[in-house]
């Protein structure tokens, strides 16, 4: 393996990656901040889901990862021969030691405390000795791994409620299910009658899947599954969604049920009460790294 480092102004990052990767057999390309580590570092994040605010730094630092030194050397060639190429720097051409990159990848992804007792454990971990309750799910392409404070904050509500409301919990909805970690974490609290439902079908199979691995029984499907009332009501999606889903979110939450939203940051509260105020009464009931749970209870 072989890799090019490249560094391009913010206006060319995005067309050269895609050049590197369309039209030059890049492997992979990574992008990073050419000035990290310095005063001059500039912060670039975006909501999950949603693109970053721009496509790169100021100063980009573009890595093209190639299987031979020919292929990197004719991708540096070509590029040095473009009309703009006077605005792009070849840092290095290198070769890259062999690598287990399965190992690698997973080594990135250690089990997930949600509770003491109760843990996310990829498949190719042992358990820790203290956990009671485990899901088994590996990375994939479905959002919602336990790593992420919105997912983690669902699953702890629900582990936190199980002794008092699990009984009650005789229909579940998850609504915009992805992995189905939440419809999951709740099987194994205790519920029934669990509806999964996503508009990616992707996520649906996902779901299914990852159910049968962990030995709980559930309905995944699109979001038209989703029919009557429920004692309890999960969303984990982002908060633009969450507000124009009010009235049909708000609906399916029985009398006497919990809703329980994720996805929105701190700044998003008043927004959500809003949204929710002619149905239900939002209240902030956790916060994680500038992200808040968000849930209801409808009188009954």
């Amino acid at each position: 393996m072989h890799e090019l480092v490249l560094r391009l102004p913010e206006g060319l990052v995005e067309s050269v990656s895609q050049a590197l990767v369309d039209e030059l057999d890049a492997l992979s390309v990574s992008v990073a901040d050419a000035d990290a580590g310095t005063d001059a570092e500039q912060s670039l994040f975006g909501e999950p889901g949603l693109p970053a605010p721009r496509e790169g730094w100021q100063r980009s630092d573009v890595t093209a990862l190639f299987e031979s030194e020919a292929q990197a050397t004719e991708a540096a060639t070509l590029l040095r021969a473009q009309d703009w190429a006077a605005d792009m720097q070849v840092l290095a051409l290198r070769e890259v030691a062999d690598c287990d990159w399965v190992r690698l990848t997973q080594s990135q992804f250690a089990p997930v405390e949600i509770t003491p007792s109760f843990w996310i454990v990829p498949s190719w971990h042992e358990a820790p000795p203290e956990a009671e309750k485990i899901i088994r799910l590996d990375p994939g392409l479905a959002f919602g791994t336990g790593t992420h404070p919105t997912t983690r904050m669902c699953l702890r509500w629900t582990a936190q409620h199980a002794a008092a409301l699990a009984p009650g919990w005789t229909r579940v909805l998850d609504y915009g299910c992805g992995s189905g970690i939440l419809a999951i974490g709740a099987a194994l609290h205790g519920a029934r009658g669990i509806d999964a439902v996503d508009i990616d079908e992707a996520a649906v199979t996902a779901t299914q899947a990852n159910a049968d691995a962990n030995g709980v029984t559930l309905n995944a499907g699109l979001p038209d599954r989703a029919a009557g009332t429920y004692p309890l009501v999960l969303a984990n999606i982002l908060a633009t969604p969450l507000k124009l889903l009010a009235p049909l979110l708000a609906g399916h939450v029985a009398s006497g049920g919990h809703l329980v939203l994720a996805g929105i940051l701190d700044r998003q509260a008043d927004e959500l009460k809003a949204a929710y105020a002619p149905w239900l009464a939002l209240e902030v009931s956790d916060s994680e790294d500038g992200w808040i749970l968000m849930t209801a209870r409808r009188p009954g």
